[in-house]
């Protein structure tokens, strides 16, 4: 009988098999593996440090690495938060890798010892994995084909009893992180257009005046990159400019892109791109913020870049859910 007879699912009293209701795990998650929330399973020390730590609330997918087990997954949640012994080091600073792993010895090929009750288990544990690497990120780098998914690493000095936040590296992932991208663009500009020079550093102006668009931050966001375009920008008065370009989103502003144009003659435009990375933090999360281009001279310079009928702006945003750390 080539295949798995009763498949998921049939009606009449069929029996149905673990390895097929593991392919619906496997195929619900996408065959990928992790956190199911951002905040889920995060690694915290105690509140008063301790030879312990804590993995807090959340659920995750972890792939089953047992033999002959392709298109599989289990799903587990931590109802509550974990507790967890760290040893002490010695004279030796020492890293551990924490993890959630399955312990299924009814699986093909895998050993773990049978539980003291098979109808409640417990098949899945936080597991501490110790004397690693300190550059280790993955449990896939120090251990055997384990069904374990990475949570943190905690870096230990020598001759250390108790655990700092400081001490832990939050290693986690996601299985399905949502994205989201919206772009807004703004095409030519007032009569006469607006420049960019005037106003020196450390002062910003929105430029060019009316590149300012109403964003929609979407509820699980915990980053986003924006792409920030100024296109077809005139080089005024044949002097050489030199200045500042940046994204902001509400109060959130991206790393500074410079210009320098110091070609000083005929009319030049220009195209510049910047933008960056951000952080979403939680008060502005499913909030609509406004998302603006600026831009600053530098004070020795005269020069400045004009925006007009044929320049084109876009503000190009792409919202990410990533592992976040909140505090509960």
């Amino acid at each position: 009988m080539p295949w798995d007879s009763v498949p998921w699912f049939t009606e009449g009293g069929a029996e149905h098999s673990s390895e097929v209701a593991r392919v619906l795990g496997y195929a619900a998650f996408g065959g990928h593996e992790g956190t199911i929330g951002s905040a889920d399973l995060q690694v915290k020390a105690l509140s008063s440090p301790a030879a312990k730590i804590q993995v807090m609330p959340g659920a995750c997918a972890i792939l089953n690495r047992a033999s002959g087990s392709t298109y599989q997954a289990y799903a587990a949640r931590l109802p509550t938060t974990d507790t967890v012994d760290i040893p002490g080091t010695g004279s030796t600073a020492r890293s551990d890798l924490i993890v959630a792993r399955i312990e299924n010895p009814y699986s093909y090929g895998e050993t773990w010892p049978n539980p003291s009750d098979p109808k409640v288990g417990p098949y899945v544990f936080t597991r501490v994995i110790s004397g690693v690497p300190n550059t280790t990120k993955s449990v896939r780098q120090v251990t055997g084909n384990f069904s374990a998914i990475t949570l943190a690493r905690i870096d230990i000095p020598a001759n250390t009893s108790s655990i700092t936040q400081a001490m832990i590296k939050d290693l986690r992932e996601m299985a399905n992180p949502r994205r989201q991208r919206q772009v807004r663009y703004m095409h030519g500009h007032r009569t006469g257009g607006d420049s960019v020079g005037d106003v020196k550093l450390p002062a910003w102006e929105e430029f060019p005046q009316g590149c300012r668009w109403p964003i929609e931050i979407p509820p699980w966001a915990t980053r986003a990159t924006i792409i920030a375009t100024w296109s077809g920008l005139n080089q005024k008065n044949a002097k050489d400019s030199y200045g500042y370009l940046r994204a902001r989103l509400g109060s959130a502003t991206t790393l500074i892109t410079n210009f320098d144009c110091d070609w000083e003659g005929t009319a030049q435009r220009h195209t510049f791109v910047g933008g960056g990375q951000i952080d979403i933090p939680a008060s502005i999360r499913g909030t609509v913020q406004d998302g603006v281009l600026e831009g600053s001279g530098a004070v020795a310079y005269t020069g400045q870049l004009l925006a007009d009928a044929g320049s084109t702006m876009f503000f190009d945003i792409e919202f990410e859910e990533a592992p976040r750390e909140d505090t509960f």
